[in-house]
């Protein structure tokens, strides 16, 4: 038998086991270096210069410094990574956030033109709340009453600690100005609103003495005795036209159905929304501090003097979200509180003030016209909601001129200055703000009432009816015909108060109001005349 050479198979060669052993040596050094580079090259990007690089917001870096993260009294500097990210102790859902944003903000300084970002939008709440972890906040703030903490703060942190689950609450709806500075944010109750005694001296030979006369039905100027807030109302003669939509028009909902035919007696109208100026105005009025209950008011507000209208009490925060009062329209109150001022309106001008009822709201919005929109249009081509939307833009022509709507609100309520009025002359009745009629919600109501109807009034449901889309909406939100209704709890989600508050709504800022006068007896006998 012929013996096998041993070192003719291992001669010049390493071993079997020497080179697994190499391989696994070399891999895992490489997987080291890999592991350690991941990291370093992490932890650069993690660097607040590294967020700069693409976060180019033009105030950022300044608000960012100024803000409490980093201004403050225990020296603690709070990086943008911190807040932005989930927590580190969480490593996967660290780590694959900031994977998920990196490959983001890649896309975008590639693709993107900073200078065409809406920056006034990207600030709000509703943009803030995607990118801001509420673990994060509570791993850094466990104790949520520390020392120096006001009574309001402990309460509301008490209602945080009771809802955060079940109303889904983060730190973020109240500490808006936590991470990046804004003078014109606060979470704390509201003092020094214009008119209150707090304000500065005010001009009292300005005010008016006594309100408009009003003999005829005729627009006219309302002055608003003891102060110098006036305004214009239109005169709506009645009639009949066709309410809510047909099946065919596009976005029709089927709320909006059947179609009846209303018939209505004559009304004025507000020509804009309320407004800042007339609401402080109320405010300084009838201010009350305390809360006083609801049945405890409306029992006040049957007797005869003006001064027994309870007013509302200090809201939280600033309720023109820093957008500015003036004409604007009067926002984040409650129906309740719309109510209560056209009490207070009525008292002080021996006229009835009241809400428009949804059949009014719709008469008025219409114009005169029967079409989706009080100007000519078609809904589908003014909507973003589609398939070819991610191709072609919408139309904005001629709906800008008359609506204020997602396309051109720049995220906030406008003056109603900014758009033409409808054939009747009134402003602002799509769009802007969602406005609070007197009625009722019921989604059947039309089917209820038979196909011919006079002055109708829905008085029975559990939320109010609010039409005509506001700053955020879609156009297809915009018909004439939508229809929509309060979210009584969704909307003071976020209130700390207990029992809710009766004045303010904390989480919504699109909602507002307009009055109705009706005519006294001597015009309405002019006009059967």
């Amino acid at each position: 038998m012929r013996r096998r050479d041993s070192n003719r198979y291992s001669s010049g060669r390493t071993p079997l086991k020497s080179r697994k052993l190499i391989f696994f040596l070399s891999g895992l050094l490489l997987g080291a270096f890999f592991v350690i580079g991941a990291y370093l090259t992490s932890v650069h990007f993690s660097s607040d210069e590294s967020c700069m690089m693409c976060h180019v917001h033009p105030h950022v870096e300044a608000s960012w410094k100024l803000s409490k993260h980093v201004n403050n009294s225990s020296g603690v500097k709070v990086h943008c990574v911190d807040c932005h990210l989930p927590h580190h102790t969480d490593t996967w859902a660290h780590y694959s956030a900031k994977m998920k944003l990196g490959l983001k903000d890649v896309w975008g300084w590639m693709t993107k033109d900073s200078a065409d970002f809406d920056w006034e939008t990207k600030s709000q709440l509703e943009h803030a709340v995607k990118y801001i972890p509420n673990e994060s906040c509570k791993e850094c703030h466990q104790n949520l009453f520390p020392s120096g903490i006001t009574n309001d703060a402990i309460t509301a942190h008490l209602y945080y600690e009771e809802n955060e689950k079940k109303l889904d609450l983060q730190c973020i709806s109240c500490h808006l100005d936590a991470g990046h500075y804004n003078p014109n944010y606060t979470h704390g109750k509201m003092t020094g609103i214009p008119g209150s005694t707090s304000s500065a001296p005010v001009d009292t030979s300005l005010y008016f003495n006594a309100p408009t006369p009003v003999a005829s039905f005729t627009d006219y100027t309302e002055q608003i005795p003891g102060t110098a807030v006036a305004f214009k109302m239109i005169a709506v003669p009645g009639g009949s036209f066709a309410m809510g939509s047909p099946g065919k028009e596009k976005f029709h909902e089927a709320d909006e159905s059947p179609v009846r035919t209303v018939t209505l007696s004559p009304f004025f109208i507000a020509e804009i929304e309320t407004t800042w100026e007339q609401y402080w105005a109320f405010y300084a009025a009838t201010m009350s501090e305390g809360r006083t209950p609801p049945e405890a008011v409306y029992a006040n507000n049957s007797r005869p003097d003006v001064d027994a209208v309870s007013g509302p009490t200090p809201p939280f925060g600033f309720p023109d979200q820093g957008w500015g009062s003036g004409q604007r329209p009067a926002i984040t109150m409650t129906h309740y509180a719309a109510e209560t001022f056209c009490l207070w309106l009525s008292k002080k001008t021996g006229k009835t003030y009241r809400l428009p009822t949804e059949a009014e709201w719709e008469y008025a919005a219409r114009g005169g016209t029967q079409t989706p929109y009080f100007f000519a249009g078609d809904p589908s081509k003014f909507s973003d909601i589609g398939f070819w939307r991610k191709f072609f833009s919408a139309k904005t022509d001629s709906i800008s001129s008359y609506a204020i709507y997602a396309k051109n609100s720049r995220n906030r309520t406008q003056e109603p200055s900014e758009v033409k009025a409808n054939p009747f002359g009134i402003k602002n009745m799509l769009g802007n703000v969602m406005e609070y009629c007197a009625d009722k919600y019921d989604p059947e109501a039309y089917g209820k009432s038979g196909d011919n109807v006079t002055n109708p009034l829905v008085t029975e449901g559990d939320e109010w009816v609010v039409r005509g889309g506001d700053y955020s909406s879609d156009a297809s939100d915009l018909r004439v015909a939508a229809r929509d209704y309060t979210k009584h709890d969704a909307w003071l989600k976020t209130d700390p108060q207990q029992p809710k508050s009766i004045w303010w709504y904390s989480d919504i800022r699109g909602i507002g109001f307009r009055v109705v006068c009706v005519p006294d007896s001597a015009i309405q006998a002019t006009i059967n005349n």
